[in-house]
Formats: C-alpha cells, structure tokens, sequence
C-alpha cells in the first residue's frame, strides 16, 4: 500500500520533471508520426488559425516538436488516477487511516514537520477527485494543444499543478499543507499565463497570484498562531489538544480574543483567497483567460476546492469555534448568491461558469460553516464531475467555432455538434440539480443542512443561488445550442465535432455527472456516514438532522431550478426581445450585475491607485530627488565636479605654475606679516 500512496503522488511529479526538463531537447523524433486525432488534423480547419487549442486568438505556428512529452505525461496521470480509485475502494469497504513518512523535513528547536503521506477518507476522496479530473484535463488537452508551439510545458505545467494539489491534501501538517497550497498557486499562475505574448494573460495571472498572496497572509499567520499556541503544526497534535484551548481567550495588543476563533478565521482567509469566496473573489473569472483545460482542472477539481478541503480538514478545530463557523456561512452565503446574480448577465460561455464555479463553492462552505462537513465534501466530489463537464464540453463549443467564446455570436449548434450539446445537457441538469442526478442529491442537502441548523438567512439566500443557477445554466444552454445561428457564415461553415480524443473525456465525466450522487450518497451523508468518514471529519448532528427537514425545504432547491428553467426558456426560446428589453428598462440593476457589483471599480479605488501613487511618488521624489539628489548618486555627482575643476588647473603651461606659485609666495608673506602680529 505504501509504495501505490507514494506512486499516487509522485507521478505526477516525475512526468512534470521530464517533459520539463527534456521536452524539447532528446528523443525529437519519437512518436510524431502517431495520429492520435483521427479526424483532427483532416480537419485542419481549413479556415481560421489551424489551432483552436488557442482559443482562437490569433497564436501562429504548427506543432512540429516530440510529442513524448504529452503522452508521458498523460499515461503517469492515468496510472495515478486508476490507482486512487483503487486505494478509495478500500475505504469504501473498510474505512482506515495511515500515514506513510517519506522523510524528515524541517527540525529546529520546538519546529518539526515531516514530510508524511497521510491517508484518510478524506484524503482518499480528494484523490479520486484531483487525479481523475487531472487524468482526463490531460486526455483532453491531447487534442485541444495538438496544434500549439508549446506544446511540452503545458503538460508539464498541468503535471506539476497536479503534483502541488496531491501534496496539500496527503498533507499531515500546516507547514506541509501550506508547501502544496503554495505550490498550486505557482501552477495556476504559470498556467493562466501560458500565452505569454497576450497581454491580458500576464495580467489575469498577476491577479491571481496577488489576491491570493492576501489570503495565504492570512493563511501563514494562522501557521504561525497553531505553533504559537499548541508549540506544533503537526494535526493530531493540534485536534488532541485544541479541547484543552476551547473558550480561553488571548492577550494580543489590548485585546482579549478568543484563541481558537482567531486561529479558524486567520487560516479560513486563506481559504477564502484560494476558494476565490466573496472580496478575495475577483482573480477567478479572470482566469479565463489560459487554456480551456486549465479553466476545466482549476474551477472543477483542485485549486478552488483546496479551500473547502482545508476547512474540512481542520474541521476538528472549527467545530470548537463556533463563532469561525458562524463567519464561514455568512461568507459562503454570500457567495453563492452573488456569484449566481452575475452570471446571470455574462456573454462569454467560459466566464458563465466561471461564477458558477464560484457559486457553487458557497454552498460548499455554508454546509462547512453549519458543521455539515460530509455534505460539503459530497458537494465537492459531485461538483468536479458536471463542472468540469462543462468547461471541457464548452473547450468543445469553442472549438467548433473557431475560437469564438462570445455566446451572443453563436445559436443553433446543437444539429451541427450533437455529442457536445448532450454531454452539456447532462452537465447543465446535474449542476441545477434535476433529480436523481449527481448535483441533486448533494446540492439539496447543503440547502436542507441550513435550514436544519436554523441558518434562515443562508437558507434562503441558497434557494435565490439555486434559482439563479438554473436560469444562468439554461440560458447558457439555448443561447448556444438553440434558435437562429448568430455567427458569420464562414465560422458556420468550419464548426464541425471535436475529435474522439476530446469526447471520451467528457463520457468519463457524464457518467460522474449522472451517478455520482446516487452511488455514493450512502456513503457519503447516509445514515452510516460516520462509519464512511472515521476519524478524518469532526462529527456534528446536523449530519443527522438534515435528513428530517420539512417537505416544503425539500422541496424549495427543485421548486427553484423549474422557476429558472421556465423562465430561460420564456426569454431565450419563446420571446428572445425579452431579455433586451428588459435590460435597458432596468439599466443600472443590468450594468450593476455585468459589471460584478463594481468590485474591480471599487479595488481599483481604494488599493490599486493607492498603491501606484505611493510607487509613483517614492520613485520619483524618493528615488529621483533624494537618493540620486543628496544620496550615493548627489555625493559622487559633487565629487566629480570637484575633480573636474581641480583637473582645469592642471594646463601644462609653464608661466600657469609660476604665476600661481607668486600667488602662493604673496598669500604666506601677507599672512606672516598680519596673521602672526597677534
């Protein structure tokens, strides 16, 4: 068991390693004459930029390098994700936990963290979860990057990217934890900004790496406070003795404040940042601006649920704080409704769920926050099949058109790419939850979660998230694939399937989309839940309470979802002048949602300009006036002035020297003869 844990988490590192390292340089010959795309390269789209693994913007050139990179990397990912189904089907038969020490790592004074492989339910689920999503984002990208220049870092990107996500969650410490939390935030940033030359991919991953350097501050501090107060950032350690700190304040400042509070809340920021949940929120739909595959592997399965996972995690230390909890609902709430209200008005399709991505991590973090801690993870498991469904199933729609990602520009597709308008279909039923489908069974029990813990005002701000995610999904669905076709004729003229290599992925994940939920929901959140999860999740009633809810709560999540499909379906089939009428009878409700609430607006005031003026005004009078002024820079100008009047004396003409030494002569006697009578 041991060395299968070890091969789970370090494949993925060792295809990174030499695709990498090698990518370019060795074996050039090997493995170009594969046509592993069937039609792909038939299709050679015979209009457009030949690639539209670009997206369509405009990138030049043919892939003419190895191709071993991708397929090595592809198949290692593929071992790992088969091997961590393996491990979870252990747990499913007989929960356990183990831990496997891979080396010492840090040791000073009172500090020590070991670098540990610990496996739990938890772990086991996060596994199946990162790999399996990881594995096909790698199938799929086979064809999406068949065209691209660089070919070999992207995969050895998306490697690495996996690799820093399977140490956070193997993670047995903060220090390790926040090694791999540190890690996924140098991928993403690598990965959002894979097409360099693009100037708005520099800046969305400059945005992503800075807002969530705000979290980890917090993250890191909350570090810090655990080592303070238990002298360890080992987890058992922290869990066994966290009862012992429950309700004791600290001193800090003049303040006395509970230690465990502040403690949750310092390391919930850096949650908050990862988990892009409200304020820390704005990096997320920028990141749209990297390849399709890395919208698919950092909104479904990794990046953004390292957030949820951590909280749950630490779930033993929050269940003792429950003011921390009370903070996580009101943050998830808040989410999940505002998140829902501005995808309501998005034209480009990846952005649309882009914030259904950032919705649908709310709701995982309202179950975190009432203490439902096997509903949120349910939620995140189910989530990463139909979520990543549908960027991968939308990587296909931008595809066909050529690059086009603007849904205005689309309409009527679906007669043309039929596979591609099911596998969305599917993807789009399960996030809004229709029954029996992976997202009813989890999503459900997060809104009945908060109602059982009496949470009215999440509740109630889940079921308005619940309504709005249909019709933003419905919407997304009939302005793409249904009614007139909106594009041009020579676009028309080239939208054709994607290749085979691209589809299978997206069966793999209809499956997950579809039976998911109804498989695993025994397991998960049934009545011998706590069998399932063991020791890996702090317990609470509210596990057992959600299943007694009112009929009228059960009700409420399916009530919404046929609100917001009939509603999707009056403005986008029936009467498509509706939804413009609309918008420019309500105009400022319209700019204030398509333009996010303002927040960037609002960041730009309070902390970007700040921040340039500052910069601006120490470079210029800080820099320019004083240290090149009176600094290093003013003292060596005033040396050279100096010298260079000294060097004017210096002429080489004889009677220059006689004169000035007259000079010299005259200067002594007047002194001798009135400086030395006193």
């Amino acid at each position: 068991m041991h060395t299968v844990l070890t091969a789970i988490v370090f494949l993925p590192l060792l295809g990174a390693l030499i695709a990498g390292l090698f990518g370019t340089k060795v074996f050039k010959g090997l493995g170009r004459d594969a046509d592993v795309y069937g039609e792909h390269h038939a299709h050679a789209h015979a209009g457009g930029d030949g690639h539209h693994g670009h997206d369509g913007h405009g990138h030049h050139g043919h892939y003419d390098g190895p191709m071993w990179p991708m397929y090595l990397t592809t198949a290692l990912l593929t071992i790992a994700a088969i091997l961590s189904w393996y491990v979870f089907a252990g747990f499913l038969h007989e929960p356990h936990a183990e831990k496997v020490e891979l080396l010492r790592w840090i040791n000073s004074g009172a500090l020590s963290a070991n670098w540990t492989i610990r496996v739990d339910t938890l772990t086991a689920v996060m596994l199946v979860v990162v790999n399996t999503v990881s594995a096909l984002v790698h199938i799929y990208s086979l064809g999406y990057m068949s065209h691209d220049e660089h070919q070999p870092r992207f995969f050895a990107y998306l490697s690495l990217f996996t690799f820093a996500m399977l140490m956070l969650v193997t993670a047995d410490n903060l220090v390790q934890m926040f090694f791999g939390w540190e890690g996924v935030g140098l991928a993403s940033y690598l990965l959002i900004g894979f097409w360099y030359k693009r100037e708005s991919a520099n800046a969305a991953a400059i945005k992503a790496f800075v807002v969530n350097r705000v979290g980890d501050f917090g993250f890191a501090l909350g570090i810090f406070g655990c080592f303070l107060v238990f002298q360890s950032v080992d987890f058992d350690t922290i869990f066994a003795a966290a009862p012992g700190v429950a309700g004791k304040p600290m001193h800090f400042l003049s303040w006395e404040i509970d230690t465990l509070t502040v403690l949750c809340l310092l390391l919930f920021m850096g949650a908050m940042g990862k988990s892009a949940q409200f304020l820390l929120h704005t990096w997320l739909p920028d990141a749209m601006e990297g390849p399709t595959p890395v919208s698919a592997l950092i909104h479904a399965a990794t990046m953004v649920t390292a957030g949820v996972f951590m909280v749950a995690r630490l779930s033993p230390m929050f269940e003792l704080a429950p003011d921390a909890k009370s903070f996580v609902v009101v943050i998830g709430a808040i989410t999940a409704f505002f998140a829902a209200t501005v995808g309501l008005v998005q034209n480009d399709i990846k952005r649309v769920i882009a914030y259904s991505t950032c919705s649908q991590l709310g709701f995982m973090f309202v179950a975190l926050g009432v203490g439902a801690y096997g509903v949120a993870v349910f939620h995140l498991f189910t989530h990463a099949f139909f979520k990543a469904l549908l960027f991968l199933g939308s990587g296909s729609v931008i595809h066909a058109m050529s690059g086009e990602q603007d849904m205005r520009k689309m309409g009527g597709l679906a007669p043309m790419i039929r596979v591609t308008w099911l596998m969305m279909v599917i993807g789009n039923l399960a996030l809004t939850g229709f029954p029996l489908t992976a997202g009813y069974f989890s999503k459900d029990a997060v809104i009945e979660s908060a109602y059982a813990a009496q949470w009215g005002f999440a509740f109630w701000l889940l079921v308005a998230a619940a309504f709005c995610t249909s019709f933003y999904s419905w919407r997304l669905a009939f302005m793409t694939f249904h009614g007139a076709p909106r594009a041009d004729r020579e676009t028309l003229e080239h939208v054709h399937e994607s290749p085979m290599v691209m589809l299978i992925p997206l069966f793999v994940l209809a499956v997950g989309a579809i039976a998911a939920g109804f498989v695993f929901k025994d397991y998960f959140i049934g009545h011998h839940y706590k069998e399932f999860w063991g020791s890996s999740l702090a317990d609470n009633e509210i596990m057992h309470l959600f299943h007694d809810v009112p009929k009228w709560v059960v009700w409420s999540p399916f009530v919404a979802m046929v609100m917001g499909f009939t509603l999707a379906f009056l403005f986008y089939i029936r009467n498509t002048a509706l939804p413009k009428a609309l918008a420019q009878q309500h105009e400022p409700l319209y700019k204030f949602l398509l333009n996010k609430w303002y927040f960037d607006e609002l960041y730009d005031v309070i902390f970007v300009r700040p921040a340039m003026w500052l910069g601006r005004f120490l470079w210029k009078k800080g820099d320019g006036v004083v240290i090149d002024g009176f600094g290093p820079d003013g003292i060596s100008s005033a040396v050279n002035d100096v010298t260079r009047g000294v060097v004017r004396l210096q002429t080489g003409y004889l009677y220059h020297y006689a004169f000035a030494m007259m000079i010299g002569i005259a200067a002594l006697i007047s002194w001798f003869m009135f400086g030395g009578a006193h």
